[in-house]
């Protein structure tokens, strides 16, 4: 009697790891987007970073901070599109450069990059704001004065990126030692009761 094989579709997980953990880190984003108790110091750009260091599709983890501002920006509000689309695109710059870091074994070494995040964000999205805001003129002096007014937004980030971007490749590390631990004692056998 032969059996039946069973179509991909069955042997198909419902959703990936990668989903999940994208999911989460969506998660992650929106609530913290929506109850930080400082401005910038959400967790956007690190798990941007994070998604690309460890998700194995670079369409989902660029999905990860797009698909997070979607949604908050949803509540919060939008602001002039031209400046929104510079906020979207200085925030998939993470993402980038996490693949890039792959290569890296420690996560240490993500903290500059953390950092190169942060200042890219400011950089970017504060030229956006005062070419496109109208709040400040359009000369050298108007320039000064918006990247000096975002000052202390741009500490917030930079204490953000590189808290978020710790807490997550460190904890990943941590679990990932973890899981190697047990799956090493398991491989030893159980313990003698007595010795």
């Amino acid at each position: 009697m032969k059996v039946a094989s069973r179509s991909w579709i069955e042997t198909r997980p419902v959703i990936s790891v990668d989903g999940i953990l994208a999911l989460g880190l969506i998660g992650l984003d929106v609530l913290a987007r929506l109850l930080s108790p400082a401005p910038n110091f959400v967790p956007i750009a690190g798990t941007a970073l994070f998604a690309g260091a460890v998700l194995q599709s670079r369409p989902m983890a660029a999905a990860v901070p797009l698909v997070a501002l979607i949604l908050s920006d949803s509540i919060l509000g939008y602001d002039d599109w031209r400046v929104m689309a510079v906020v979207y695109a200085a925030l998939v710059f993470p993402v980038v450069i996490g693949m890039w870091g792959q290569r890296f074994r420690s996560p240490i070494a993500f903290l500059p990059l953390a950092l190169s995040s942060s200042l890219i964000f400011f950089a970017t999205t504060n030229l956006a704001v005062w070419m496109f805001s109208g709040i400040y003129a359009h000369d050298l002096a108007g320039l000064g004065a918006c990247y000096a007014m975002a000052l202390p937004f741009f500490e917030n980030t930079i204490a953000g990126d590189l808290f978020w971007t710790s807490l997550l490749f460190g904890g990943y590390r941590t679990a990932r030692l973890a899981l190697a631990s047990i799956d090493e004692n398991r491989a030893r056998g159980p313990a003698p009761l007595l010795r």
